[in-house]
């Protein structure tokens, strides 16, 4: 009996380390991808685009997850579909957001990726037309209206 007691103890901490590996490794690869993202801020914006001489907004998610030969779909609304939906107040640095913000579409049209979540407030980076790759919040009226769902891929 006293050797299943030690085995079945020996077997919880093992366990116990492995899964606190993983969540080590995803800290490491979403902080790495945010990274990624954040050296293009300022890049202006150009559909289709890929590299600093300009950026869409999934351009730079794909980029930015690509970088760290993470796969995703090349268009936000496919992207969408990846990974597992979560609530707004569960959100974490590294997930994604989807809006739509086109009149004359009802498509999700536009994607964000988490920077920082500090005192309930939700920062992501992402490309404008009008303004290229930023740093936007949530809760700015325009984001908040807009807002589709959120992701996490990681």
């Amino acid at each position: 009996m006293k050797n299943l007691i030690f085995l079945f103890s020996f077997c919880l901490i093992f366990i116990g380390c492995g899964g606190a590996k993983n969540v080590v490794n995803t800290s490491r690869v979403t902080n790495k991808v945010v990274t990624n993202a954040l050296k293009y801020e300022g890049v202006r914006y150009k559909y289709g685009g890929t590299t600093r001489r300009g950026m869409d907004c999934s351009g730079l998610v794909y980029v930015a997850f690509g970088e760290e030969n993470l796969r995703l779909p090349r268009v936000s609304r496919d992207m969408a579909t990846k990974g597992k939906k979560i609530s707004l107040k569960n959100v974490h640095k590294g997930d994604l957001l989807f809006f739509k913000i086109s009149r004359r579409s009802n498509k999700i049209n536009h994607v964000g990726l988490v920077t920082s979540v500090k005192n309930g407030q939700i920062n992501f980076i992402h490309s404008t037309s009008s303004r290229g790759v930023i740093v936007s919040n949530m809760f700015e009226k325009y984001w908040k209206n807009s807002f589709v769902k959120a992701t996490r891929v990681l």
